[in-house]
């Protein structure tokens, strides 16, 4: 049987998916139909777009900008607040119905799954069964999808941003330099908005252009990523389907888009420190240290990148993580003003044991004890139950995503009313103690 591969892909898929639960619920307005977006609080003017419907594209609004720049390109704009427990559950729904038709499916982010066609049964046409896929997503879930189809995963995702909404595309060797090469440069996968910027300047304009070159012309702007690029933009890529396992993790990552500009390191370690925070509960409650930690950075110009390292010592440690990341942050921030700040682990490894080094100067087993400690006040009182003092009057969630309550924001605002002032006054919480744990302060009510 010949190689096929589908690469599946939600059309705007947060504003979809509370689109259509809205609809589900009884309501009659479907807000894919005017212009809307998925964004923070109204309360807030630094609130963040985070989805954006179609229609609200042709006003110029763009992900990633504030409420208060939304509002002025369309002063009708409706603000829908983010939803996370339903987006995971709407993933979730879109696998139990490939599952019906391959066991060999790779999800490739929440919204995005590959599968491999040479799994499906009853030997039927790649083009039919993705048509069933689609047809199956409108009519039982509520929303769309692209389909991309093609004999390997990076023709698939190319052929899955082909038009849209709610279509299936082909993209095979023979229709490359067709349907491929003409395209702009961004529209390639892992060409980024800096690779893609100096492209252009050294007068490249589309994928063909890029495809054709000397590599070694390019070497000297690109480094080694031109050898990277030049195979996708021909078409190359080798990679199986690995088929996903909930019972094994490779990675776990979180990020967050800040209501305000980072111009402070200050800022941006309370904030890496709340994304340290999610990923060590994730990693402790999964029973996984980490062997590799990275960081990504988005400057207010959606330029930026990723930085990571091995480390000699696998961790689960929340202060560990946080000690790794800010050095890595160090290393990498050109002191462009931030939007958004990412925190990921991989190498992962069973906590059974871990090999400790004399030369890292972390006591790992004290910390690990305060990190227990922790996690099970939180896990009997809740997440808000005890937090670092460092936040204290910073305005800043102490933990970012993984953790928060049903219906939280993941997307704290930022306000100059003092955090402890705020307990205080609320009638339902007991009074704030601070306590001393090791080297660490934190706080607790």
């Amino acid at each position: 049987m010949a190689k096929f591969i589908l690469h599946i892909d939600v059309n705007s898929a947060y504003l979809s998916w509370i689109a259509a639960y809205k609809l589900q619920q009884g309501e009659l307005l479907d807000i894919r139909t005017v212009p809307s977006i998925i964004g923070g609080s109204e309360k807030s003017r630094h609130g963040i777009v985070l989805a954006k419907s179609i229609l609200a594209k042709k006003f110029g609004i763009k992900t990633g900008e504030s409420l208060m720049e939304a509002r002025q390109k369309c002063p009708n704009l409706l603000c829908v607040p983010p939803n996370y427990n339903l987006y995971i559950k709407a993933s979730n729904a879109i696998v139990e119905i490939i599952r019906e038709y391959s066991p060999k499916i790779q999800r490739f982010s929440i919204d995005e799954c590959f599968v491999d066609y040479n799994d499906l049964a009853n030997g039927r046409q790649p083009i039919e069964v993705a048509e069933e896929i689609r047809a199956r997503m409108s009519t039982e879930l509520g929303f769309t999808v692209n389909i991309g189809i093609s004999t390997n995963k990076i023709l698939a995702i190319v052929a899955s941003d082909f038009q849209k909404p709610n279509r299936v595309h082909t993209l095979f060797p023979n229709e490359i330099r067709e349907k491929m090469w003409p395209l702009p440069l961004g529209d390639l996968f892992m060409i980024g908005r800096r690779t893609e910027a100096k492209l252009l300047n050294l007068g490249f304009r589309t994928i063909g252009e890029l495809a054709q070159t000397d590599s070694t012309i390019l070497y000297n702007h690109l480094k080694s990523h031109v050898y990277l690029v030049q195979a996708y933009a021909n078409g190359l890529d080798s990679s199986p389907v690995r088929k996903s396992n909930y019972e094994i993790i490779k990675g776990m990552r979180n990020s967050t888009t800040i209501h305000f500009d980072i111009h402070k390191r200050d800022d941006a370690n309370l904030i890496l420190m709340s994304l340290a925070e999610s990923v060590g509960i994730r990693l402790r409650q999964s029973g996984f240290c980490a062997g590799l930690i990275a960081i990504s950075i988005r400057s207010t110009e959606f330029t930026g990148g990723t930085h990571q390292r091995k480390i000699s010592v696998c961790t689960d440690s929340t202060t560990y993580l946080h000690r790794i990341a800010m050095e890595l942050f160090d290393e990498y921030w050109d002191l462009a003003p931030i939007r958004k700040l990412g925190l990921r682990v991989s190498d992962l490894y069973t906590n059974d044991y871990v090999h400790l080094s004399l030369l890292e100067g972390f006591y790992f087993d004290m910390q690990k004890l305060l990190d227990d400690t922790v996690d099970t006040i939180r896990s009997k009182y809740g997440s808000d139950a005890i937090h670092r003092a460092s936040f204290l009057h910073s305005g800043l969630s102490p933990v970012t995503g993984g953790v928060q309550n049903d219906g939280e924001d993941n997307y704290p605002l930022m306000t100059s009313i003092l955090y402890g002032k705020e307990l205080r006054n609320n009638n339902n919480k007991k009074s704030v103690f601070l306590i001393l744990l090791g080297a660490r302060i934190f706080y607790y009510y």
